[in-house]
This record gives C-alpha cells, sequence and structure tokens, in this order.
C-alpha cells in the first residue's frame, strides 16, 4: 500500500471525525466512534522515517494519547512501532502538545524536537536556535502517517474440539451474563463452568476515554480461576507496568507494552496450568501462564506466586474465570477456550459446541 493512498484515506477519515464536537458536559466514555471527539482522530499510532542524529533515515514509530480538552502527550520510538520493530531498551523520546483547530503541535523534552500533525500525517522536526528567536530554523526529519494496526490473532475461529465459550448469538456459558444491542458480552460475569488447565482465546475492545487517568481509564480483567488477573486497561502510549495492559495485576509487568489504541479490538492468549497440591492441601508447584497480546508473547511461563490483587485465595479446587467490572464498559467478543485438563464435563461442553 503505498503512502499517498494513505494519506488520501487517513483525510478521509479526519474529515469523518472532525464534524463531531467535543464532549463539554463531562467526561468522555465512547464505545463507538461515533461518540467520540476531535481529540480522537489525532490520536493512534503512525508510521514512517526520519532522520537520527547522524543523519541516517531509520523507522519510527509515534504513539499519540488523547488526554482530553485538546490536550496530547506522545512518544516516538526509533525503530518502529511497539512489537513492530521497537522493543523494550531501544530508543524513544517522550513529547507533550495541543491542538489547535485541525493541527497538533507537540513538543519534546528538550524543546528542540517537534512533531506536527495534520490530515493524519505527522511531520518530524528538528528546530536549531540560533543566537536570536526569530532566526531559527526548523528542518523536517521525515513523515509518519497514521495506521490501525491489527492483531495477529483477531477472528482466529475456535480449533476443533475447542468450547465456544461467546460468539454473540447467547450467554449460555456465562453467570449473569449480559449482551449489548450489538452481541458483544459485558463486563461483570464468570464462566458457569470452572476449568483446571485451558488455553483461552479472548478479544475485547477498550472505550474512548480521554479525560480518565491511571486505573480509571477503560479498566477491567480476565480473573483466571477468580485467582490471578491479567489485566485489562487503556495503557497505549504507556511504561507498561504490572497494574496496566497485559500485566499480571501488581506482580510482574508484560516483557513489552503491546496494547492498541481504544476502540481497536485487541487480544488475550492465554495458557494457564493451575497450582498442584496435596492431600493435605499443600502446594506443591505454583500456577504458571503465558499471555500473548495481539499474538505477541509477554508474559512467558511466568510462575505465580500466590494470588494477584483481589483475587480469591489459592487452592486445589478449580473456581469460575471472571471478566472484571471495574466500572468502565469495556466490551468482549469471540471468546473460546481449549480444556487441557480432560475434565468429563469440559469434554462434553466441547462437543456441544461443534
Amino acid at each position: 500500500m503505498n503512502v499517498a493512498w494513505l494519506r488520501v484515506l487517513a483525510g478521509a477519515l479526519l474529515v469523518i471525525g472532525t464534524g463531531i464536537a467535543n464532549a463539554a458536559d463531562g467526561p468522555l466514555v465512547a464505545t463507538d466512534v461515533k461518540q467520540v471527539d476531535r481529540d480522537y482522530w489525532f490520536q493512534g499510532e503512525y508510521l514512517g522515517s526520519a532522520r537520527n542524529a547522524c543523519g541516517r533515515c531509520e523507522a519510527c514509530g509515534l504513539q499519540v494519547v488523547a488526554l482530553g480538552k485538546s490536550e496530547f502527550q506522545a512518544v516516538l520510538y526509533r525503530g518502529g512501532l511497539p512489537g513492530g520493530g521497537w522493543w523494550t531498551g531501544m530508543t524513544k523520546q517522550d513529547f507533550k502538545g495541543q491542538r489547535d483547530g485541525e493541527m497538533l503541535r507537540l513538543i519534546g523534552d528538550d524543546a528542540t524536537q517537534r512533531i506536527e500533525i495534520s490530515k493524519s500525517a505527522a511531520t518530524v522536526q528538528v528546530v536549531h536556535q540560533p543566537p536570536t528567536p526569530a532566526s531559527e530554523q526548523v528542518v523536517s526529519l521525515g513523515e509518519l502517517i497514521r495506521v490501525e494496526r491489527r492483531s495477529q490473532t483477531l477472528g482466529v475461529a475456535p480449533p476443533c474440539g475447542a468450547i465456544v465459550l461467546f460468539d454473540g448469538s447467547n450467554t449460555d456459558h456465562w453467570k449473569s451474563g449480559r449482551k449489548t444491542d450489538d452481541g458483544l458480552l459485558m463486563i461483570g460475569t464468570e464462566t458457569k463452568v470452572p476449568f483446571q488447565d485451558f488455553h483461552m482465546h479472548v478479544e475485547f475492545q477498550l472505550p474512548y476515554m480521554p479525560n480518565a487517568r491511571g486505573q480509571g481509564r477503560a479498566n477491567s480483567g480476565v480473573y483466571i480461576q477468580s485467582r490471578y488477573e491479567v489485566q485489562v486497561l487503556d495503557s497505549f502510549g504507556l511504561k507498561g507496568e504490572n497494574n496496566e495492559a497485559a500485566g499480571l495485576y501488581k506482580f510482574k509487568a508484560p516483557d513489552a507494552n503491546l496494547c492498541f489504541p481504544p476502540l481497536v479490538w485487541q487480544t488475550y492468549d492465554i495458557e494457564f496450568q493451575a497450582a498442584r497440591f496435596d492431600g493435605a492441601k499443600q502446594k506443591l508447584c505454583p500456577a504458571t501462564v503465558t499471555v500473548w497480546h495481539n499474538g505477541i508473547v509477554v508474559q512467558n511461563r511466568v510462575e505465580l506466586a500466590n494470588k494477584t490483587g483481589g483475587g480469591a485465595a489459592e487452592g486445589p479446587m478449580s473456581l469460575p474465570t471472571k471478566l472484571q467490572d471495574h466500572g468502565n464498559p469495556v466490551r468482549f467478543r469471540n471468546i473460546w477456550l481449549i480444556d487441557r485438563s480432560g475434565s468429563v464435563q469440559a469434554q462434553s461442553l466441547a462437543l456441544q459446541t461443534k
């Protein structure tokens, strides 16, 4: 796909977005692009190339985060976007700025690095500051185009023998399960059947909440066996802490922050093996978990020392897996599970969903 075509498409998207007024009556919580403000159309990921300090052209990625009231923060990644050329430890730069009409201007920490975004194209600039401000020179280093990445496992169909927990048709496998009008599973539910060892595929969408911060920004969680939380949070453009997206809540941060922007569908693929206990209920070996976020491993066979956060106490009995209700309208779809324990109940469910 060539850059010229991308610019035409991005410009069309911007025109659609700029017809929507900013929310002024309270914090914005959007679950659909029809509800967003103008800032949304600047937030997101940009990809292209720019010259570095040595004058060499290199791939660059940019993540722009809307903070409400036309305020933004951003991160420029030298090498590409996280998980797509840039990895933890490589060079990155922080920016802050404001939107002025249809132009967003971002300034780096040292004030000599600037980025201007208009019509879904971001121009990376460096400012040469001679003795008099009037004679400063702004030099373009390169251009990045707004993109929308897709998870490597988005829409993956359940394999033969899998238990389809949710496909949009009903909530039969979920206790007090609720659907939206457009067939998405809502928060605040748990599987009716507990599973011991399994592989689980979950697709989720974060609401757009530009005015919210930290744990108040699109918070939910996949609570494995009601004990161990794989955090769900809008941590797009953040560091990737242990209480952010794909973190094992307050236990271990993901190896990389692969969080996409809000309203973009994302995936978790979770391989879980439960802790083992002897007859006296003494733990013989810990639970282990591997998490793929948007198709990339971010937690690799991590041994869980204990339950996380507000999870239920560890024990030999299997418990349901929950989709946490933290008050934010996170949505789920295409949830299926492969049972690894060989339980009769799980085998029966697998036969029912063929």
